[in-house]
């Protein structure tokens, strides 16, 4: 008999659990999202700033005009059916990730933001995010007043933002429960 392994904590990610082009959210279906494409890319981090290789990062947002495609939203008819909002990408050896997706609109009470959640061999629970745009008034940038700069992406270029996530050490990504 082959012994099993002894770890006991996933998941366990094999190779194809991100498809190529998960992280181009302009196309859903053929058709074109509404509203300006930009790219969105960073690197995980550990505490002593090594990168992690193979972590998968998801995202989830609000199309062009705020509107999620999803149930709970009560506008979720009026979706951009170009735009699916969701995708999902693989850190390389480096960390880094990168998605193509459109600048969201602000969602109901909200600013504009990008949701993230990552996952990665060994972590006891799915680590939640959220990247903004820029600081203002907000729910959820309003519960970390001091480290709100850690949740908002640099600008580099127009249609390039750069969002880092730290998972442990002084400039730890603020993570957050459902």
């Amino acid at each position: 008999m082959i012994p099993t392994s002894e770890a006991t904590i996933g998941p366990f990610f094999p190779p194809r659990y991100v498809d190529q082009g998960a992280n181009d959210l302009t196309v859903f279906e053929g058709r074109r999202a509404k509203g300006e494409a930009i790219e969105i890319r960073g690197r995980v981090l550990q505490e002593d700033g090594a990168p992690l290789d193979n972590l998968v990062v998801e995202i989830w947002q609000a199309d062009a005009a705020g509107v999620y495609r999803h149930p709970a939203d009560p506008r979720h008819a009026q979706a951009d059916p170009g735009f699916f909002g969701w995708g999902r990408a693989a850190t390389d050896k480096e960390g880094r990730y990168s998605f193509r997706t459109i600048r969201p609109g602000a969602p109901q009470g909200r600013r504009p933001h990008v949701n993230f959640m990552v996952m990665y061999s060994g972590l006891m629970r799915i680590l939640k995010t959220t990247m903004f745009f820029e600081e203002g008034p907000d729910p959820v940038l309003d519960l970390v007043p001091e480290r709100k700069n850690l949740l908002v992406g640099r600008k580099e270029t127009p249609a390039l933002y750069t969002f880092d996530i730290r998972l442990r050490g002084e400039n730890e990504t603020p993570f957050f429960d459902d």
